[in-house]
């Protein structure tokens, strides 16, 4: 996503990066190299040139700070960093939105969002994903309304997709468009929904019967929102169909689609700026989870190559369950790390989207990868199978293979993939395992951690007993577990030494235990 936004941005800061101070000369050539690539990325030239011109004012002149405050903590920055300081707040300001997303009605009135756009540009799918998006996201009920009769097939396509999403959808067969707009309405009122989201027709054009029908419904109806839906691949062409739709309805906000296909963005950048109508949703998938409010601040970020952490975290959020993370992960720290866990973790990683995506929101990742590089989703395919042909105990003991070599030739036939490939993905499961384990046993950089120390000291006791012969003695192996049972509990959140009512009857303790040690002492010097 955003690669030819990217690359210039990425050639204008590796530009900067060895000069002492921002001249005029030096911002230019680093704005050469941006004007190129928004230009390549379908951003209106208009929209170009001003924002150029904004970023040029701004750096030109300004004294470059050689540290800054970063927590507690000073960096070091130089006029490369400054740059791109000014370039992200710019690019924030033309794309952030102030308010909500979506402007909520005062119940009891449902909420109206009106889906405007031509044909092809994704707003039944869009309709579902919006409507799944706000009854997960914000507890609504939502109520879809099949309103375009003109593209065959589209009321059967949304009751499908409300069918998949269990929302219900209204339609009326053979009806008029403000006719089942009107009784969609009331229907919604009857089902006590407070959410009605109207799917209406498109053109490959705009003309002007499409747009009569259109202000029609939105007099009739009267919704809060009216969102444009706008295919983002279209580029500059995005800007012309949003100005036309604002013009006769007053759209609320923009929704692109496509996203994740579009190596442009041209039109994220454009709209806001040519329409004076924000981006308040993007889709960046094909399945119906694959919608998300539109942050400024993240796309920025990833238009400039510095990832999107928070947009991250909040795909791990969707997707992770976090009291079994925090078991499992007590669990693995032991060293009980089966392939199970690791086709878990494939799983997890499979849910949060394409793979492209996900690493395109880890900062500087484009910079350490070679251009055009890709991810191959298919590997994660051959994994999975790969682990699902195994059995129950060859998932729980990798180590069978080693003693069984046979295995590995049933598992790559039942799998449909080559031996050298299961010994791979053995090879690297047992890293992990083995990574897994190294950071339960030596606490290293993490020894500052609630418990991490405890855990490391006990793990390595649990290995001294097995490696001296001592399993069959009950008092050690109970020592070394319960001493494992311990550091797991303190580093489940209870803090060095344990809770604080433990930790002060401990210090009472040891202070009782030193007067006494210390009267002891006073009275053999009498002596």
């Amino acid at each position: 996503m955003f690669e030819t936004l990217t690359k210039g941005f990425r050639n204008a800061r590796n530009r900067l990066s060895g000069v002492t101070e921002l001249t005029e000369e030096n911002i230019d050539q680093a704005l050469r190299d941006v004007r190129l690539s928004l230009l390549e990325a379908d951003v209106e030239f208009g929209v170009t040139k001003a924002f150029l011109a904004r970023v040029k004012g701004k750096a030109v002149g300004t004294v470059v700070e050689t540290t800054a405050q970063a927590g507690k903590r000073k960096v070091k920055i130089g006029p490369a960093e400054q740059f791109v300081k000014i370039c992200q707040d710019e690019l924030e300001s033309m794309m952030a939105f102030e308010g909500e997303a979506v402007d909520f009605a005062k119940k009891p009135k449902p909420t109206g969002i009106m889906m405007v756009g031509l044909q092809g540009s994704g707003k039944t799918t869009t309709s579902a994903k919006l409507a799944r998006l706000l009854e997960t996201n914000n507890g609504r009920k939502p109520l879809l309304v099949a309103a375009d009769v003109a593209r065959p097939g589209a009321i059967e396509q949304l009751q499908v997709l409300g069918e998949q999403i269990n929302v219900p959808v209204f339609s009326i067969p053979g009806g008029l468009p403000l006719e089942i707009c009107k009784r969609g309405l009331a229907h919604a009122k009857k089902l006590k929904c407070d959410l009605v989201i109207y799917d209406t027709a498109g053109r490959l054009a705009i003309d002007e019967p499409l747009m009569k029908e259109l202000d029609e419904i939105r007099t009739s109806v009267d919704p809060q929102n009216v969102f444009l839906v706008v295919d983002a691949m279209i580029g500059q062409d995005s800007v012309k169909t949003a100005k036309s739709f604002h013009d006769l309805l007053g759209l609320s906000g923009v929704i692109l689609t496509k996203l994740d296909g579009d190596a442009r963005g041209g039109a994220a950048i454009s709209i806001k700026n040519a329409t004076g109508t924000a981006v308040k949703f993007a889709g960046t998938g094909e399945t119906l989870d694959r919608l998300e409010e539109f942050r400024a601040e993240g796309m920025a970020s990833r238009i400039l190559g510095m990832g999107d952490v928070v947009g991250l975290m909040k795909d791990f959020d969707d997707v992770v369950d976090e009291k079994k993370a925090e078991q499992d992960a007590k669990r693995m720290l032991r060293g009980q790390f089966t392939l199970d866990d690791f086709l878990e973790q494939l799983q997890t990683l499979q849910n949060m989207g394409p793979l492209q995506d996900l690493l395109d929101k880890v900062p500087f990742f484009a910079d350490s990868m070679p251009e055009g590089f890709q991810v191959d989703e298919r590997e994660i395919g051959q994994i999975k199978a790969i682990v699902s042909s195994m059995t129950r105990q060859e998932r729980a003991g990798a180590e069978l293979f080693q003693k069984q070599p046979t295995r590995l030739v049933r598992v790559a036939k039942g799998s449909g993939t080559s031996e050298k490939l299961v010994a791979e993905i053995l090879q690297r499961f047992a890293f992990m395992k083995q990574m897994m384990g190294s950071i339960g046993s030596q606490a290293g950089m993490l020894s500052k951690i609630p418990g991490m120390k405890q855990m490391a000291a006990a793990n390595r006791l649990r290995d001294a007993v097995k490696t001296g012969g001592l399993e069959g003695n009950p008092m050690m192996a109970n020592l070394a577990d319960s001493l494992l049972e311990a550091a797991v509990a303190q580093e489940g959140g209870l803090g060095p030494g344990g809770p604080p009512s433990q930790r002060r009857a401990i210090d009472k303790n040891k202070k009782k235990s030193k007067r006494k040690m210390q009267r002891k002492s006073r009275r053999k010097s009498r002596r």
